[in-house]
């Protein structure tokens, strides 16, 4: 059995991130070096999506709201939850007042509905909102109004997430293309060298919450001087520099390497139990995966045991799980699952026949970044040639990747993950504008539902029909259920593990 150091467990319809470290000593000081994954190819939240970018970016951008230990939605840049209409239609947010940004201007409903202007523009979440917004106003400088045709129930949960996040900016520094990157968050940007590190340093005019830490909610205190990000994107060579203590938070690390980290003297590993789920999209609006039969054909041919052993390894790093949400999740359901881990190549290859596959090579995009994204691409390859594709497996940096899988024609399948989040609205490829651009008129019609929907019980009905389309349309297919595992020092203290790691509360033990 695996010695799980800090684990991330399932609760209801949320990730327990666990409790913060109690009466650890409260000194400023110290330089941490967390290495990531890689390079990032924007700072721009709002613009494009990814776990990486979210996890550096929530430390200097900051939204209204963010997600408690529970995984509710909690204010953050807002005063208290909005004020909502009894029609659900109009939402009054109060601000809290004394909140500064890194340029030393003070935030005020001016620059909150610039900014979410350009986010009901440019970001793809923003857009799910766009088309059912009446007005966005500022009523007095402390106080913002949001105006809809029609309830979204998933309104908060989007301005909340971190991802296609709704950041708050300086008006002033608003633009199409950002050229500063000036936020409300407790560390800001000193310095970037691309490929080599970004250099936050604490913000020392911060406006802190009161109370105390709540997941990613409640009081962020500011114990660091400063944060490094090292993108290393060879996976061994962020374990080796965890072990020689080079790097005191190593993310997304190989699960082999667990018994490696074991027994350290300079790290520890951590696993997040139930971390997420890895995903494969498809391409649904160029090229052969347009084809609904030969999408069919796909999902009868991959075996997701095989995958998931491939990619992690222990039984323990996996579960063979086809629901979009684990146990314990109010949006679990068993629709649409007789279609999972088929793993037959006989019956695609029949499919893919009578769908007219013409032997055109299957694109596939994965990066060793995510070193178990490669191996599960290399084990679908093999059941896709076994079932009469030609396979193309192309191997990319993960930046690379981002930019490639926006181009509609370079690619037909390409591999990523999500952790569970706490409203399927919030799932990735489900707006056509995600790359994989599934927009059939049945989905559109749920997920309209879904989101305007505002009683619980029916949208989670609403969610069980969407989890069947899923597997009648097929425009992605998840892969099952995965734990992750990190590296981190044991002189990091007050750190919580969670999907996204955040370093505000943590501080260099004395």
């Amino acid at each position: 059995m695996l010695k799980k150091i800090t684990a991330v467990a399932l609760a209801g319809a949320a990730i327990l991130v666990g409790g913060f470290t109690a009466a650890f000593a409260q000194e400023r000081g110290g330089v941490i070096n967390v290495a990531t994954i890689g390079e990032l190819n924007t700072l721009d939240p709002m613009i494009a999506t990814g776990d990486l970018l979210g996890m550096v970016t929530q430390h200097f951008f900051e939204t209204l709201y963010t997600f408690d230990a529970n995984w509710n939605v909690t204010p953050l840049l807002a005063d208290g939850l909005p004020e909502v209409s009894e029609d659900g239609k109009v939402h009054t947010i109060k601000l809290r007042q004394g909140v500064t940004f890194h340029d030393g201007s003070d935030m005020t409903s001016q620059d909150v509905v610039a900014s979410l202007e350009r986010w009901f523009e440019v970001a793809s979440r923003g857009q799910l909102v766009a088309d059912k917004l009446d007005k966005l106003e500022a009523v007095d400088d402390f106080t913002v109004r949001i105006s809809l045709t029609e309830p979204v129930a998933s309104l908060n949960a989007l301005l909340a997430f971190n991802n296609s996040a709704a950041v708050i900016l300086p008006s002033e520094k608003i633009a199409d293309t950002l050229s500063e990157y000036v936020g409300t968050g407790p560390y800001m940007i000193k310095e970037r060298r691309v490929d080599q590190y970004l250099q936050l340093v604490r913000f020392e005019d911060y406006a802190a919450r009161e109370g105390e830490p709540d997941g990613f909610g409640g009081a962020r205190k500011q114990y660091l001087d400063e944060i490094r990000f090292v993108p290393v994107p060879d996976a061994n060579t962020r374990v080796e520099g965890a072990i020689a203590g080079q790097y005191d938070y190593a993310d997304l690390l190989p699960v082999e390497a667990y018994d490696r980290l074991e027994g350290q003297g300079n790290t520890e590993p951590l696993v997040l139990n139930s971390f997420g789920w890895p995903m494969f999209i498809m391409n649904n609006k160029e090229g052969v995966m347009t084809n609904h039969g030969v999408r069919k054909a796909i999902q009868a041919a991959l075996n997701s045991e095989d995958m998931l052993a491939a990619a992690f390894g222990k039984p323990e790093f996996y579960s063979v799980d086809g629901a979009m949400y684990p146990e314990g999740y109010p949006w679990r359901n068993g629709e649409g699952l007789e279609a999972y881990n088929q793993g037959n190549p006989e019956t695609a290859k029949t499919l893919a026949e009578e769908a007219g596959y013409d032997g055109s090579p299957i694109r596939i995009l994965t990066s060793r970044q995510y070193e178990f994204h490669y191996k599960m691409a290399q084990v679908a390859a093999e059941y896709l040639k076994l079932a009469g594709f030609t396979v193309d497996l192309g191997v990319f940096d993960w930046a690379t990747l981002v930019q490639r899988r926006a181009e509609p024609g370079l690619w037909d399948i390409f591999i990523t993950h999500s952790p569970f989040l706490p409203d399927p609205a919030l799932i990735a490829p489900l707006p056509a504008s995600y790359p994989g651009w599934w927009a059939s008129e049945e989905k559109e019609r749920l997920f309209s539902a879904l989101n305007t929907e505002m009683d619980l019980e029916k949208r989670q009905a609403v969610w069980s029909e969407f989890q069947k389309l899923i597997y009648d349309e097929a425009p992605f297919y998840k892969v099952g259920d995965f734990s992750a595992l990190a590296a981190k020092s044991p002189r990091l203290e007050g750190f919580t593990p969670t999907a996204w790691p955040y370093f505000w509360n943590a501080h260099i033990a004395q």
